[in-house]
Parts: C-alpha cells; structure tokens; sequence
C-alpha cells in the first residue's frame, strides 16, 4: 500500500475543508449537487470522447497502482538472473527450459523462451525490447486519461459558474432563487480546480512514475537474459545488474503487464 498518496488526499482534503472552517464557512456550503454533476459529468465525458476505448479501459484498470502498486524485489529479480545464468553454464540453455515453464512474469517467460529456442542475442534484444516499448507507449497513454481530465476540470468547472450566474441573471426578479445560482457558480470552480489539482494531475504523475520504474524493471530484465545468452559469467551478470538498483531511490519497483 502507498501510504504517502492515502496521506496526500487526506491532507488535501483537511487543508480545504480546514481552511473553509477557518474562515467561517460551513461544509454544507461546498457541497453543491448541481456543481458536482456538472463538474464530475463534464469532466469523465470529455475525457471519454477524447479517448479510444481500450485505452480508457485500461486507465480505469490501472487506478489501483495509486494506493496498491504491484511490487516487485528487484534483488530476488538479480538472484533469479544469476541462477539462471549458472544453470545455462553447468547445463547449457536447454538447461533453462524448465524454468521458462514456471516463469510466473510473462516478460521473463517470454525471454526465457527465447534463449531455449537458441536465438541470437540481437534477435532477443530487438524482441523483448520492442515488447517494452510498446507496453510502455499503451500505459503512457492510459495515463494521459488523467492528464486530459486534470485540464479539462478547470474549464468545466467554469461552465458550471456561468450556468450558474445565467441561472442568477434568470431570476433577479425572486431574489429567493439567487442564492442557489451563485452557490453553484462559486461552487462549481471550486470543485473544477480541486479535482485537478488535488486528485487528477497528481494521479497522472504518480502512474507516469510508476510506468517509468515498470519500464526499468524490464531493461534489467532484457540485460540479464542478454548477458545469459552471450554466456558472460554470473558474478559479472550481477555486479552489472546491481546498477540498475543504484539508479533506484527505492528496492522495490513497479511490475505490469499488458492489458
């Protein structure tokens, strides 16, 4: 669980309903039916025009990565390399087609496979790191889901003012029917600048960091099997592979797969 993004929204959450407190506001006063449809309606509709389907699909699949990333130990990752490697040595790369069988993670399956079937090192690289690419390109553009509704919130949000104050202009003559008008003009650019910047662009950068250290996870991967196939030895497969954990503030990286 990433406890920094649960802290994160409930901060965000305290600082405005806080602030609003402190001013003297009511909660009762953010809460506006009308502004949140609009807002909330506009925004996902915007959005969903904009992108095709699967990709859509995919954003709202990756939500749970926010508070639950997938993990993976990068130095278990390297072990598993090296004991690869010392198996292709003492029994060749046909040695490794049992561990290729139960392989859980598709990608390392996938370049297991290869090195069976006694493809050329190039041929594996070209393979696995088209693989890479294109999964990172597909999440990259899950992720953009967020970023287009982070930028659309706003705007949507100031269509809901202006509904809002058109509503005023429509009733001046029954100053009864102003007060919900300008509620929902004032409410609604609220809601429109807080879901994008509390919750959609801070999402959208979060899940980019995550696709970003997904794709790392794999350029190890894609060396070590590499390394594998050229038959370099596993103490030199290791101190290599230990600098992609330098590169890392973190030992534990995100690992996806394609939808």
């Amino acid at each position: 669980m990433d406890v920094l993004s649960i802290l994160g929204v409930i901060l965000g959450a305290i600082a405005i309903l806080g602030g609003n407190l402190m001013e003297g506001g009511h909660l009762s006063s953010l809460y506006n039916e009308p502004a949140f449809v609009i807002v909330v309606g506009g925004t996902v509709a915007a959005a969903m025009v904009q992108t095709p389907l699967s990709v859509f699909k995919q954003a709202l699949s990756m939500f749970k990565w926010i508070f639950y990333p997938p993990p993976l130990d990068v130095d278990a990752a390297i072990e598993k390399i090296v004991r690869w490697s010392q198996v292709s040595r003492k029994e060749g790369l046909l040695g490794l087609e049992k561990s290729s069988e139960i392989e859980p993670e598709p990608f390392a399956r996938k370049g297991l496979q290869l090195l069976v079937d006694g493809v050329e090192p190039s041929s594996i690289r070209s393979i696995l790191e088209t693989e890479l690419y294109v999964t990172e390109y597909n999440t990259l553009e899950a992720v953009k889901v967020y970023e287009c509704m982070g930028g659309y919130a706003p705007t949507i949000g100031i269509i809901g003012a202006v509904m809002g104050l058109i509503h005023v202009m429509g009733n001046l003559a029954d100053p009864s029917k102003l007060g919900g008008g300008i509620a929902t003009a004032f409410v609604a650019t609220i809601y429109g600048v807080a879901l994008a910047n509390l919750l959609l662009l801070p999402i959208a950068n979060k899940l980019r960091a995550r696709v970003h250290s997904a794709t790392q996870f794999r350029e190890l991967m894609v060396e070590g099997i590499i390394s594998i196939s050229e038959g370099e030895n596993p103490r030199t497969i290791e101190m290599k592979l230990k600098g992609f954990t330098q590169a890392q503030p973190l030992a534990v990286l995100v690992a996806y797969e394609r939808s």
